[in-house]
């Protein structure tokens, strides 16, 4: 471990990333418990149907899976600018159909979907729990309930190696109609999840009126190696990042100008949605923030103008099992800093300007940098970052934090990372 960072430091940040990880099994709760750090720190959850308040202050939002929070800073422009940090909520994994009760060779199994591009191997005989969100009838309406079923109550068997002779040399091959399909019961007729649902909300079986359920790894999140210096987990990918962004607002102060966080839903799939990075979601938060400061649209376009948004998202570590995957010019090195992220073909989004901004950032907080670039003759991975950067025309940059196994249900990264990426993150909003 980076012995230049007081262990108390590192174990305080690793605590509370642990903690905000295994409360946080779906986007839903990502969000809810990010917003329960913002109202311990006096933010004030405004909802995008009322007119919000001129006075300057710490306001946040929900739309589903996404979070947007920000501080209207005390100056009295309503054109200046904004410092943004971006991330997601969302990570790859396994999603329930809506008719999802099966019954197959005397097992109950409940029909799933892939969501993203998980590493589908990494799923296979793990404890699953059940978690998400459920609209349930209310009066003449409805209202969605957040649900975790935080028990051992689904499995994805994997079949016996006498059976698949060459997985081992052949690798395994999943697909993901037939093989997926995890098992909750035995039973020659299907199960009920709906009655499931019912019995868990306390509310009649017709009442529950659908879901956005997944699947999830039960196992907490934890410290791990010889000396603790690495955290392994479900969803650091992007989870690391939210909890380092919610810690770096919060650290903020009213003088410090125009600061705002936007936790996107939808990232693994593309962003198309209502609350996804491509929809509007930002871009009329940032115009009704102006607006409410008593501005016009001339304002916000000379905010926008000025803005800087930094999309975080995990980087990749290099492997020590797999050196030739990396490029050897930009190894990177778990517990080394953060990663800024560069690609010429903009599936990131960083310039000479937006990492001109990281840089100082990084040098204002006392935290080295590191810099990833794409073996040329792979493809390469995308963020939020190209997206927000050409809806809203600001200057964008991407970094993130040195992980490996991404996309696995569990992956690993630094813990005196984490104290870093925190530390960049509020230099990064508050630049001096």
């Amino acid at each position: 471990m980076d012995q230049t960072i007081a262990d108390d430091i590192v174990d305080r940040t690793s605590a509370g990333l642990c903690a905000f990880l295994d409360a946080s099994p779906t986007p839903f709760h990502a969000c809810a418990a990010a917003a329960a750090l913002l109202e311990s720190a006096g933010f004030v959850r405004l909802d995008e149907r009322d007119r919000w308040p001129a006075a300057p202050g710490a306001y946040y939002l929900i739309r589903g899976g996404s979070l947007i929070a920000w501080r209207t800073g005390d100056s009295t422009d309503p054109a200046a600018p904004f410092r943004v940090i971006g991330a997601h909520t969302d990570s790859p994994g396994l999603r329930i159909k809506p008719n999802p009760d099966l019954a197959r060779e005397g097992w109950q199994q409940l029909g799933v979907e892939v969501y993203g591009g998980p590493l589908l191997a990494s799923w296979m005989d793990r404890d699953l729990g059940l978690s998400g969100r459920v609209a349930v009838r209310d009066g003449t309406g409805s209202s969605t309930r957040l649900l975790t079923v935080a028990e051992p109550l689904l499995r994805v068997s994997e079949l016996a190696i006498h059976l698949n002779r060459g997985v081992n040399t052949e690798g395994l091959v999943l697909n993901p109609q037939l093989h997926l399909a995890p098992h909750w019961g035995l039973g020659g007729t299907p199960g009920d999840l709906r009655a499931f649902l019912a019995d868990r909300l306390s509310v009649g079986r017709g009442d529950v009126l659908g879901w956005d359920l997944m699947a999830y790894d039960i196992t907490p999140a934890r410290r791990i190696g010889v000396d603790r210096a690495l955290v392994a987990s479900a969803r650091l990918d992007n989870q690391a990042t939210c909890y380092a962004g919610v810690g770096a607002l919060i650290r903020t102060s009213p003088s410090s100008g125009r600061q705002l966080l936007a936790l996107f839903d939808h990232e693994e799939v593309g962003s198309v949605s209502e609350r996804g990075a491509q929809s509007t979601l930002l871009a009329t938060t940032v115009e009704r923030i102006v607006l409410a400061a008593g501005g016009d649209r001339e304002d916000l376009l000379r905010a926008l103008a000025g803005t800087i948004i930094a999309s975080g998202d995990m980087a990749h570590a290099t492997h020590p099992n797999y050196p030739d995957k990396h490029e050897p010019n930009h190894r990177i090195a778990m517990n080394g800093g953060p990663v800024l992220k560069i690609n010429n073909q903009l599936r990131y989004a960083t310039d000479a300007v937006g990492a001109a901004a990281f840089e100082l950032a990084c040098e204002q907080a006392g935290v080295p940098v590191q810099r990833f670039v794409i073996r040329s003759d792979l493809p390469c991975g995308s963020t939020v970052g190209p997206i927000t950067s050409a809806l809203t025309g600001a200057t964008t940059v991407d970094f993130g934090a040195p992980t490996l196994s991404m996309h696995s249900i569990r992956e690993l990264c630094g813990a005196a990372d984490q104290v870093m990426y925190a530390d960049a993150l509020t230099a990064f909003l508050t630049p001096r």
